[in-house]
């Protein structure tokens, strides 16, 4: 059967990998170590997939900006003493491999910075698999479309043959500003019925049921 997609296109964080536990977990101790007001497990869940800036503001709207770098030092100290236990989703690695082997271009545009992102494609054994990629420290940070359509842009492809993929409503809204398609992770960060305000083709409910939607549908 023809193929629907030519680029899919990975959220990491609560998309591939099981992460979204660690990430609420760190933030919430790097604000209890510097005496900051700890956000909600709630709160803390919204801002996964946004650039670590975009995300203190949003959790700590009085924090003066000039003390991001603090914060942000002690969340990396906290998410590393935990990093090495983050598994990927099961299925995750083998469906990736998979769809590689079909011919698909394979993307990721994550929240994370460069240097995160790269120390977990070397250690998940990922990254010879994804043909491009783009992190929130390389320029703008979901729900802006940017990162999506520069990985349009350098692989060549049409934005109505690429799918975004992603657990969280930043993923939504930036395939919906970049006219590209979206597949809604619901197993992740945001829940389901906040995934489907953006009408993506399918909202899948764990790694296993995506991975038939993408053999079946992409």
């Amino acid at each position: 059967m023809p193929k629907r997609f030519d680029l899919l296109v990975f959220d990491w964080d609560g998309t591939l990998m099981d992460s979204a536990g660690a990430i609420v977990a760190s933030l919430q101790a790097a604000c209890r170590d510097l005496g900051l007001p700890v956000p909600s497990e709630e709160c803390a869940r919204h801002i996964i997939g946004l650039g670590l800036n975009d995300a203190l503001a949003h959790v700590l709207p009085h924090l003066e900006p000039a003390h991001y770098g603090t914060v942000v030092e002690r969340y990396r100290h906290h998410f590393t003493l935990r990093d090495g236990d983050i598994p990927l989703f099961p299925g995750a690695a083998e469906t990736v491999r998979t769809l590689h082997a079909e011919g698909f271009l394979l993307g990721v545009a994550t929240g994370k910075s460069r240097h995160g992102l790269e120390r977990v494609l070397v250690a998940t054994g990922l990254k010879d698999y994804f043909h491009a990629t783009r992190c929130a420290d390389e320029g703008f940070s979901k729900p802006h479309p940017g990162m999506l359509l520069e990985l349009i842009e350098m692989l060549g492809v049409d934005p109505g043959r690429t799918l975004m993929i992603g657990d969280t409503t930043h993923d939504m809204e930036m395939a919906q500003s970049a006219r590209v398609p979206c597949l809604g992770a619901a197993y992740g960060a945001h829940p389901r019925e906040q995934l489907l305000d953006y009408a993506p083709l399918a909202c899948v409910g764990d790694f296993a049921e995506l991975a038939r939607w993408l053999m079946e549908n992409a």
